[in-house]
């Protein structure tokens, strides 16, 4: 008799020796070539002009991109769900599976409705486009 733990131990000693022995001989086989523009921080080697502490972000991107993560969580967790849906009320009831989803959308809706009254959905307009706006309505 085998022992299944012989092969997913295998397993995790070619799953950590592969990417070592390749990071390994890239670092060996490698040119080196050290340049000024090389060790810049800004990417593809272009020396930096100007301060960094000159570009400012909007808010609302990161705002859109955290409301974007939460809301696809939600689809991952949902989807299962209604895969196995009809064989859960068969097994447990309409009581225990119809319920904990019902709270779950409960709290989801609640943080949506959260986010909207805030203004975390609401697009934040330049004074510029907001003049124009005004300008071309009347």
């Amino acid at each position: 008799m085998s022992n299944p733990w012989i092969a997913i131990g295998a397993l995790a000693l070619v799953g950590v020796l592969i990417p070592l022995s390749m990071i390994s001989v890239s670092a060996l086989l490698r040119p080196s070539v050290p340049e000024q523009g090389k060790r810049a921080t800004y990417e593809s080697g272009e020396i930096p002009t100007g301060s960094s502490q000159q570009i400012r972000f909007n808010i609302q991107y990161y705002m859109v991109a955290l409301l974007f993560v939460v809301f696809d969580i939600e689809t991952v967790l949902i989807f299962p769900w209604t895969v196995i849906y009809r064989d859960a009320v068969g097994a447990l009831g309409y009581e225990q599976v119809l319920f904990p989803m019902l709270l779950f959308l409960g709290v989801l809706v609640a943080g949506l409705a959260w986010a909207w009254r805030n203004g975390a959905v609401q697009w934040v307009k330049s004074p510029r486009a907001t003049r124009q706006l005004s300008t071309n309505n009347e």
